[in-house]
């Protein structure tokens, strides 16, 4: 992921014209500055909730031209970057699961196909310059969602949603460090990246997050180890502090000593989920049901005193969000709702505050000419005239979440799951070698399925060139 600055307005449809006259540019600063009032929906109504989630579906959707004619499959207009591509196809498939609308599942699969790459594990070669563990692990939630959910499944001859995942834990393992910090994932892929130094919470929770799912999903005990090796790594560098906050990273060339103390909503989140899988693989285990209250309690961090209302404190208060940052609120809702699922007995705090911030959220967006639009802060009671996709993904990701209390719970692989397992998927493929920055797991590593480890070894004993 990377910092880029947002602009004043949304992007605009191909074709439109590319100024305002000055009577419209007037007419259209005489409008942000009246006070918008909201989108009118009742939260206790599942009609007006589904309502609601279909005009913000509609307004992401407007913001995606990779279906269109010389348009990428699976790629977002400036200055969108492609891990968030990755995050929306998630929120839409979040939006067909509670509302059963299937408007968008064939962009869904086509995007997410053709982003899958060679290797199975979405690293096209086409994004190595800005392609990030984190980024990559993005569009690997997105299929996990696919894979619990029953999305429909892509055509017997193409990569299954769960192999697409597999790859993506596979290649992610590989990568992770020993030479630095005694262990963890790094931020970038690539040595010639920005960040290549830099190991940060979301790519790490990003792997613990999959690595979780995929234990619920297979029963295969190599992946929670896994995922209990990487949350022991992150709470022992200091990443998760003693009060159980998350912060954005650290230098692996100090050492790991010095801690970036950002705190941002979607590292508690994807921690959350991660921990409500753990709880639930480990059949209800006291230290996960701890570890999980411990992170719904910090989330206190992140609500408007006096409200239950999300907010992004490191960024909204000073307008300060990048354009990634902004979408940030929208995967802790879409966690929040996930957790409350599999985990009943965090309803009772869950929510309160996804209720209270769906309720902002909504008061936050306006319909207009292109459709609906929202702005970030859901404190103030109104539409604030900056809009974006990142704003009306976290809105549509918090109302429809609030459906959540009818939907199916997860499927796994012994309960209903149609897609297909492939535990060694994201390195052979044919004559293909993922082109990836791999490192070798040490002894201490190999901590379970020996068909997993053999697959590693023969990679490594393959011949495999490394990034160095």
């Amino acid at each position: 992921m990377q910092v880029q600055a947002y602009p004043s307005r949304p992007p605009s449809p191909a074709g439109s014209r590319q100024s305002m006259s000055i009577i419209s540019t007037f007419l259209h600063l005489l409008l942000l500055a009246l006070p918008i009032h909201g989108i009118d929906v009742d939260l206790d109504n599942d009609d007006s909730v589904v309502m609601t989630a279909r005009v913000l579906a509609a307004g992401v959707r407007h913001y995606y031209t990779g279906d269109r004619p010389g348009g990428v499959p699976g790629y977002l207009p400036p200055p969108y970057y492609w891990w968030e591509a990755g995050a929306m196809f998630g929120s839409l498939i979040d939006y067909w699961f509670y509302t059963g609308d299937s408007t968008y599942n064939n962009i869904i699969i086509q995007a997410m196909l053709h982003q899958a790459s060679e290797t199975q594990n979405f690293m096209p070669a086409n994004q190595t310059r800005v392609e990030g563990n984190d980024d990559q692990c993005f569009w690997a939630l997105a299929a996990m969602a696919a894979a619990e959910r029953r999305f429909t499944d892509p055509p017997p001859d193409q990569p299954q949603w769960l192999t697409l995942v597999q790859g993506t834990f596979n290649s992610q393992a590989a990568r992770w460090d020993m030479e630095t910090c005694g262990g963890g994932l790094k931020w970038q892929i690539f040595r010639f990246n920005k960040g290549f130094n830099y190991k940060n919470t979301i790519s790490n929770g990003c792997f613990f997050n999959i690595a979780a799912r995929l234990a619920t999903y297979t029963n295969n005990h190599t992946y929670a180890a896994w995922a209990e090796k990487t949350w022991e790594w992150v709470q022992r560098i200091g990443l998760i502090t003693p009060d159980y906050y998350f912060l954005d990273g650290t230098d692996d060339l100090k050492n790991c000593s010095q801690l970036n103390r950002n705190r941002w909503t979607y590292n508690a989140g994807i921690f959350m989920l991660g921990a409500a899988h753990m709880y639930q693989f480990t059949n209800g285990s006291e230290i996960w049901r701890t570890r999980l209250q411990n992170i719904i309690n910090a989330l206190h961090i992140f609500i408007h005193k006096g409200s239950n209302v999300l907010y992004e404190p490191t960024c909204e208060a000073h307008n300060k969000c990048t354009t990634d940052q902004l979408s940030f609120k929208a995967y802790l809702a879409r966690w929040m709702a996930a957790t409350m699922q599999i985990c009943p007995f965090t309803t009772a705090r869950l929510l309160p505050i996804l209720r209270a911030s769906a309720a902002g959220a909504a008061s936050a967006c306006t319909i207009g000419t292109n459709g609906a639009q929202c702005s970030q802060r859901w404190n103030v009671g109104r539409f604030e005239g900056s809009a974006g996709l990142g704003q009306l993904m976290a809105a549509l990701e918090v109302i429809q979440g609030l459906l959540v209390r009818r939907a199916p719970l997860p499927v796994s692989a012994k309960t209903n799951g149609t897609s297909k397992v492939d535990v060694g998927a994201g390195f052979v493929r044919g004559d293909l070698l993922p082109e990836i920055a791999t490192r070798p797991i040490t002894v201490g590593d190999q901590i379970g399925a020996a068909i997993l480890t053999a697959v590693f070894l023969g990679f490594i004993l393959g011949g495999a060139s490394l990034l160095l």
